[in-house]
């Protein structure tokens, strides 16, 4: 019996190409990240306008999300990403030397913006490589952007240890991750994509006419505990995102280039979860799989902030990270399977509401840090972790067998 053949050398330098942009989408937020608590010092703000000013990027995201389909079919998938690539840099770069709170979440804002745009693009021709090679491999696209972002936040604390101001560090990362969205662009596979693939990505229109048709409300409750399953994934990793650097720094007195590590230790473990996912997932099922994770986001995390330490707060964060893994996936692979919507239409809400998460949890820490401490604010996660354990029972109990 002979095996079938792999791919063509062109599908082979597509995915290639695919990988540089999902590292390249990882590594540019992940280098402003770490430099967020000087940002915050230069500009003087305060835990509340921080957060809000923060926000502004998931504000982005949700504003332009649903505009990504209709540029993927006009002007094709790969450019798409490869333009977002160029001017979410570009907005991350004006934030970081932003001279106003205003300007910087007004930077933030078209930065969200361009990334939300990028990353629907990315994942779309991703999938359209996926389809020649005819057998799945887009979760490894997933596992890259993790590498990218460990690779942005080592950046950063580099930068950091040797003094480079924000604002060259920055022009730097912008320089070099634009140069290789650029260079990715003449290996993507050529032409407009397939409707297969587009339709992947569902637009306005094919919403409302999803919910006109009605659907049960067996469907509906599945649709939106699908949605709390992200959110509590967003919610979480924004803990490490935006507050992980500050809280080290500031309320335990880390040093600027080791209080970086607890952003650098979630998106690593992040990573190893990802890369362990597909195996356990298959033998365990997506329930057990988020159940535990779950747990274990909030154990490792719950423990940090009950025993407050440096080492201890950094191995929180790695749980998070390893704990929520899977969770965002998950609950876009079956939302995307739900009876009674049109393909896309699934997906697509829950990639679009799943941003509410990132929107309103640095406002809301920020508050708890204002009027309270941060430490308390830091909460969300382990609060997040319990709620994807609760609500895990919408996801597949076992894996379905060919």
């Amino acid at each position: 019996m002979t095996s079938a053949p792999g791919p063509d050398l062109a599908t082979r330098r597509a995915r290639i190409a695919v990988s540089a942009l999902f590292l390249t989408n990882g590594a540019l937020f992940a280098n402003i990240l770490p430099r967020y608590p000087e940002i915050k010092a230069a500009l003087e703000l305060d835990n509340i306008a921080y957060g809000v000013s923060v926000a502004a990027f998931p504000a982005g995201a949700i504003v332009a999300g649903l505009a990504a389909a209709v540029l993927i079919r006009r002007l094709g998938s790969a450019r798409v990403a490869v333009v977002g690539t160029v001017l979410t840099s570009l907005g991350l770069l004006s934030a970081a030397v932003a001279p106003s709170a205003l300007l910087f979440a007004l930077a933030l804002f078209l930065g969200g913006a361009s990334d939300a745009i990028t990353d629907v693009a990315q994942n779309a021709h991703g999938l359209r490589v996926q389809k020649r090679y005819g057998r799945s491999i887009i979760n490894s696209f997933h596992a890259i952007w993790s590498i990218g972002a460990v690779l942005g936040g080592a950046m950063a604390a580099g930068a950091i240890a040797l003094r480079i101001p924000v604002g060259i560090h920055l022009s730097i990362s912008t320089a070099v991750f634009a140069i290789v969205a650029l260079v990715a662009l003449k290996f993507c596979l050529p032409g407009r994509d397939e409707e297969t693939t587009t339709d992947a990505v569902a637009d306005v229109p094919e919403i409302e006419g999803a919910v006109r048709r009605g659907v049960s409300p067996r469907t509906i409750w599945m649709l939106v505990a699908l949605t709390l399953i992200a959110m509590a994934g967003a919610v979480a990793e924004d803990a490490g995102n935006t507050w992980a650097t500050l809280y080290l720094s500031e309320s335990l007195g880390a040093p600027a280039a080791i209080a970086s590590l607890g952003f650098i230790a979630l998106v690593g473990a992040q990573f190893i979860g990802r890369l362990l996912g597909d195996g356990l997932v298959d033998r365990f099922g997506q329930r057990a799989v988020a159940r535990v994770g779950g747990l274990i986001a909030a154990v490792g995390m719950g423990f940090a902030l009950a025993f407050p330490s440096v080492p201890g707060t950094i191995a929180g964060f790695a749980a998070v990270g390893f704990g929520i893994a899977t969770l965002i996936p998950a609950a876009m692979h079956a939302a995307d399977e739900l009876p009674g919507l049109r393909h896309g239409v699934g997906l697509t809400v829950v990639s679009w509401l799943l941003r509410l998460g990132f929107l309103l949890s640095p406002p809301f820490v920020g508050f708890i840090a204002e009027t309270v401490s941060l430490r308390a604010g830091l909460l969300v996660a382990p609060i997040a972790g319990l709620v994807a354990f609760a609500l895990a029972g919408v996801l597949e109990k076992r894996p379905a067998r060919g």
